[in-house]
């Protein structure tokens, strides 16, 4: 590691703010984009999941909140593409050239919804990993332009997990949409899980923490994460894979993790365990809607670019 480094990671621990490209060293830039790049694909391609069901909304103002919501979410997204472009990258490349694969949005959002009310458990469980992950990076980064942005994120990222919330404990009213809660709740609470990357035994790479662009490693945040999603669950009465073990002083889940997932059913395996390596392997495959949402988010642009190719 060169001098340069450990003297940015010194100043840095000792609470100097980036702001400026001058200030980086490569390492420290390599980490912001990486870090930037899932933020920014993960925001854009949580919209296309939430289309699949808006039409679903069972009156006029979930409607209304679902629509905010995804403003919201491209809103964020569009944060995140700003500081790539000032950092160098080609964010027009990034939205509209990256083939579906490249992408670095979460597992997760390669599925359609099913029903109104899985877009509730999704902003109940997905947007509350949004916002952990994006609180700990608003309280940490050491990077300036972007901790001033996330004032604004972290605010409507709780008003979206807010409106999960809503929408489920609206559901548990009614013995049918209650049963589609916990069928949501059954794919989808390990899949939250998995968006705060593997265990922290097995993680090769250290500079997140190191220039401080995030706080807590994964698995504190996956503890975080699960301190407010399990209480919430278990006062609407779902049955969940995890539990609060009063001995330990932690939340453990009942179930191997990671697991076996079966994309066709949207279903885990709970007796088949599985390694974070396959996990990667699946992550990078990608699930079945990926190409269709991305060429959804890639289909305007495109059309525009054949239209003036033979108008020219």
């Amino acid at each position: 590691m060169t001098g340069l480094t450990n003297d940015l990671m010194g100043k840095i621990q000792a609470g100097f703010v980036v702001e400026r490209l001058e200030d980086m060293d490569e390492n420290y830039k390599k980490a912001l984009k990486q870090t930037l790049m899932i933020v920014a694909d993960t925001e854009l391609l949580s919209v296309p999941p939430l289309l699949t069901v808006y039409k679903d909304a069972p009156n006029l103002n979930y409607k209304i909140t679902a629509l905010a919501v995804m403003q919201d979410e491209i809103g964020h997204a569009h944060i995140a593409y700003r500081l790539l472009k000032d950092l160098g990258e080609n964010v027009q490349y990034m939205l509209y050239e990256r083939s579906p694969n490249k992408w670095k949005n979460p597992y997760a959002f390669d599925f359609k919804l099913d029903n109104w009310v899985e877009l509730g458990v999704f902003n109940g469980l997905f947007d509350r990993a949004g916002y952990t992950l994006l609180g700990d990076a608003h309280q940490h980064t050491s990077y300036g332009p972007w901790k001033r942005a996330l004032v604004k994120v972290d605010k409507e990222e709780l008003f979206h997990l807010r409106n999960g919330e809503i929408i489920m404990k609206a559901a548990m009213k009614d013995p049918e949409t209650a049963k589609q809660v916990q069928e949501a709740i059954d794919w989808m609470f390990i899949m939250s899980l998995e968006f705060f990357g593997v265990a922290d035994n097995l993680k090769s790479r250290s500079a997140q923490l190191d220039y401080k662009l995030k706080g807590k490693t994964n698995d504190e945040l996956r503890q975080k994460w699960m301190s407010t999603a399990v209480p919430f669950c278990e006062s609407l009465g779902l049955n969940l894979p995890a539990h609060y073990d009063e001995g330990a002083g932690r939340y453990e889940l009942k179930v191997p993790f990671p697991c076996k997932f079966d994309a066709e059913n949207k279903r885990w395996n709970y007796d088949e365990p599985d390694t974070w390596d396959n996990v990667i392997k699946r992550f990078k495959q990608r699930g079945p809607q990926n190409q269709e949402f991305v060429n959804r988010i890639q289909k305007g642009y495109q059309l525009l670019d054949a239209y003036r190719n033979e108008a020219i």
